[in-house]
């Protein structure tokens, strides 16, 4: 199934609307992968979810130059976050040369770019080794626009975020989307603004506090809601039932009995856990209990949803034609609690529906799972995921080059 056009809800220029033959494109990529102690790149998703935006702008024959952060550097060079070993990666991946600047502004790396030709590729170092970066300071953004003709925004993963790389540079130059960016825009935003029906959205993770403005802009929209993971026990204390040593947000117990007595309103089927794992501990080998949820003994904390639920939650998947899924369902790093989050990834990936899996900690146990290939659309954001879901603009969005002022 496709999600609406693209037309419909982003209007802003893409990298297709450019003429890139022999100009500098300025690419703002998400380069930001997990790295080992021995500085290796342990999951290179984010490298080659580029590759498509990249390849296309050395099939025009523009000259590609690619910035990104890596970790939190504090505004000042750290080895531990260069950005060489992607660009070695990168090499790989694109079977060509990348060549690798040491810095992302100044004289060596004006030289390096002034010297490019046409189908040349670049990798600019960190951007957060200037604290110019994070404070969106103006004239570190005219340094870095000054090296290009173009601006393409493919970071959707940093969308949200007011810095220099994404919402300086394009106010000097065109700036146009990236086919990464433009595809989270036609899946986020369309799918929720125009779902192929019923819709039902999965909602877990810790904390109800992080979910409500997903929860109010949806709850017009959706034809079920399921709740997991530990904002699932901010929900069912609000109920009055004992939940032992469970995740609560106390401060947001009544928040939580709204959101349950609105979405009754709008009609929307409305589900939580009906059983839990629990241990006394989180160590890999705590031993661990099924009760219901209603049953949970003091001293008891629920780490994962039970097999009860997992067969409810199925079941209210059968007919869905559209399906939303933010939020793993219970503490799945460790193996013991993983099975309910396990569980909902293989029910969702089973699922004869438009799937589309929030970014984060989801999106990792989609793969941990072993079936991200069946699903229709996995977000690379996380913060950026849940801003577009709550109804919000992204600024690293709202700054691009309108289509219809071309």
């Amino acid at each position: 199934m496709n999600p609406v056009p693209i037309k419909d809800v982003l209007n802003k220029l893409t990298i297709e609307d450019l003429d890139l033959r022999g100009k500098r494109v300025f690419i703002r990529v998400d380069f930001n992968v997990p790295l080992d102690e021995h500085l290796n790149i342990t999951d290179d998703r984010r490298v080659r979810a580029a590759l498509p935006t990249i390849n296309y702008a050395i099939d025009e024959g523009a000259m590609v130059i690619l910035a990104s952060h890596l970790g939190r550097p504090k505004g000042k060079p750290d080895p531990r976050y260069s950005l060489e070993p992607v660009a070695r990666r990168l090499r790989r991946l694109l079977n060509k040369d990348v060549i690798f600047v040491p810095d992302c502004i100044g004289p060596q790396v004006k030289n390096v770019v002034e010297k490019m030709k046409p189908g040349d590729v670049v990798l600019l170092e960190n951007l957060r080794f200037h604290p110019g970066e994070t404070e969106n300071d103006e004239n570190f953004s005219r340094q870095l626009a000054s090296l290009a003709d173009y601006y393409v925004n493919d970071a959707f993963g940093t969308a949200h975020r007011a810095h220099a790389s994404i919402v300086g540079v394009p106010k000097f130059l065109p700036a146009a989307a990236g086919f990464l960016l433009k595809k989270e825009i036609e899946y986020l935003k369309g799918v929720v603004n125009n779902p192929v029906r019923p819709f039902v959205a999965i909602l877990g993770g810790a904390k109800v506090s992080g979910k409500i403005g997903v929860l109010e802009n949806l709850e017009s929209k959706v034809d079920k809601v399921l709740i997991g993971g530990g904002m699932a026990f901010t929900f069912i204390k609000s109920m009055g039932y004992e939940v032992g040593k469970s995740l609560v947000e106390l401060e947001m117990l009544d928040t939580a009995r709204r959101i349950m007595d609105k979405l009754k309103e709008q009609g929307v089927r409305f589900y939580l856990p009906v059983d839990c794992v629990i241990a006394q501990s989180l160590e890999p080998g705590a031993v661990v209990k099924i009760v219901p949820t209603q049953e949970i003994p003091p001293g008891w904390q629920a780490v994962d949803i039970g097999p009860a639920t997992v067969k409810l939650f199925s079941e209210a998947l059968q007919d869905a034609k559209t399906i939303l899924w933010n939020g793993p369902m219970g503490i799945f790093e460790i193996d013991a609690f993983s099975r309910g989050t396990f569980a909902i990834a293989r029910a969702v990936a089973d699922a004869y529906a438009l799937t589309i899996v929030g970014g984060g900690d989801t999106d990792l146990a989609v793969h941990r799972a072993g079936v991200s290939d069946s699903i229709s659309f996995i977000s690379t954001g996380g913060g950026a995921t849940l801003q577009l879901l709550e109804g919000k603009e992204l600024p690293g969005i709202a700054v691009l080059t309108d289509k219809k002022t071309e």
